[in-house]
């Protein structure tokens, strides 16, 4: 296995208003990677805590980033400007952006019961929206977009 990072301080950043990515750990070297949504995964440890297979997030022409949700915070006892330990690698996929993936981006998000009370038309039209965009970049900004939308709603 090919590692991303390995044993690297790195810090976990916190930006408020950016729905699941309010809480991120923005990883070094990645820019030249390339794949669809939901297809760039990655696993390994975060200050020793155990991570089975994390979307990798593309945005523009940085480096990727993993979302932090609460579930992890509270495991590795960290918050925003605390510097983590990280060792990550990427596990591959050819797979296109799929409806599941993005309701489990919408669980790790913490929007799905947001997403569950809306009307089975506003579900299937929100997929739908996701579905015809063409570009990997334009899904992923959809997906955040409603997010946010989400997030508002749970408030």
């Amino acid at each position: 296995m090919e590692y991303l990072v390995k044993d690297e301080k790195l810090e976990l950043k916190y930006q408020p208003g950016k729905g699941a990515w309010t809480y991120h750990i923005q990883i070094p070297n990645t820019k030249h990677i390339v794949g669809k949504w939901g297809s760039m995964k990655v696993s390994g440890t975060i200050d020793n805590y155990k991570i089975e297979s994390i979307n990798l997030a593309k945005l523009g022409d940085q480096d990727k980033l993993i979302s932090i949700n609460d579930k992890i915070r509270k495991a590795i006892n960290k918050s925003g400007g605390d510097t983590v330990t990280v060792t990550l690698y990427l596990l591959t996929s050819k797979e296109q952006i799929t409806e599941k993936d993005v309701l489990e981006t919408f669980k790790d998000s913490g929007v799905l019961n947001a997403f569950k009370k809306l009307t089975e038309d506003e579900r299937n039209e929100i997929i739908k929206k996701i579905a015809s965009l063409k570009s990997e970049d334009k899904k992923i900004k959809m997906i955040l977009k409603y997010i946010d939308q989400l997030s508002i709603r749970n408030d």
